[in-house]
């Protein structure tokens, strides 16, 4: 019911892929907030063929981060800015910010001076979230980059019990989220990412410093969350576990 009661009015018959006129900015864009939700912006690996035109730091930007902070600002008490934020790895505006959503990382390409900065922001406390991307192919290539960041650190699966779930909203139940993708395929999968993987690389005290999103597309529920095509239930767990991590990233 909450959920419905977020979108109801929002929700109108459209096609998936129409994308509406460009979005106006909101009048409130430069309003100061104790939040801002920022967008990392990051080099591609380079590749050929049609898995060259997937994946880039731009996927489902900007209405996905728009749509999300109005949930934020709807089912929490923090004061959001209507209006994402875009950084990346060369400019120290990244450490303005506490927490830094990663669209696409099996796409993403750092080169040395990028991954140490990558480290640097989460040895100063910082937390990103990785999303949106699929199968062992899409996973080597995130690992390397991560690898030149955290060296041999190991990234672990995440318990049930484990703080993140639990800050905000109570999320032992948790289930794949599809892309719009699923409309044309019949599957909640892409490539060979069959099950859902929620994951995190931590710090020396275990606080998780990168939280993976892997075999899942919460961008895409949070960008058609208001579309009556796609399922609510996928909209409601996105939302609830971006929330959650924004919050864990800011208390933890």
């Amino acid at each position: 019911m909450l959920w419905t009661t977020v979108f109801a009015l929002q929700r109108r018959q459209r096609s998936f892929f129409d994308e509406d006129e460009p979005l106006p900015l909101p009048p409130d864009a430069t309003e100061k907030t104790e939040f801002v939700f920022a967008r990392l912006r990051y080099p591609n690996i380079r590749a050929s063929g049609i898995w060259a035109m997937r994946g880039s730091w731009t996927v489902d930007y900007p209405k996905a981060d728009r749509q999300f902070v109005q949930g934020v600002r709807r089912l929490s008490r923090l004061n959001v800015r209507s209006v994402e934020q875009v950084v990346d790895l060369v400019s120290d505006d990244l450490f303005d910010h506490p927490f830094v959503y990663v669209v696409e990382p099996g796409h993403w390409d750092l080169p040395e001076s990028q991954a140490k900065k990558l480290r640097e922001f989460a040895d100063r406390g910082g937390f990103l979230m990785t999303d949106d991307f699929h199968g062992t192919f899409e996973w080597g290539i995130f690992t390397s980059s991560l690898e030149r960041a955290f060296g041999s650190r190991p990234i672990v699966d995440l318990e049930n019990s484990d703080p993140i779930f639990h800050v905000i909203f109570d999320l032992d139940e948790r289930f794949q989220v599809p892309g719009i993708v699923m409309f044309s395929t019949g599957q909640t999968f892409e490539y060979d990412g069959v099950e859902a993987k929620w994951r995190a690389l931590r710090d020396e005290k275990g606080r998780i410093v990168m939280a993976i999103c892997q075999n899942m597309d919460l961008g895409d529920a949070w960008e058609w969350a208001d579309h009556p095509q796609y399922p609510e239930r996928y909209a409601s767990l996105a939302y609830r576990v971006g929330i959650n991590y924004i919050v864990y990233a800011m208390t933890h």
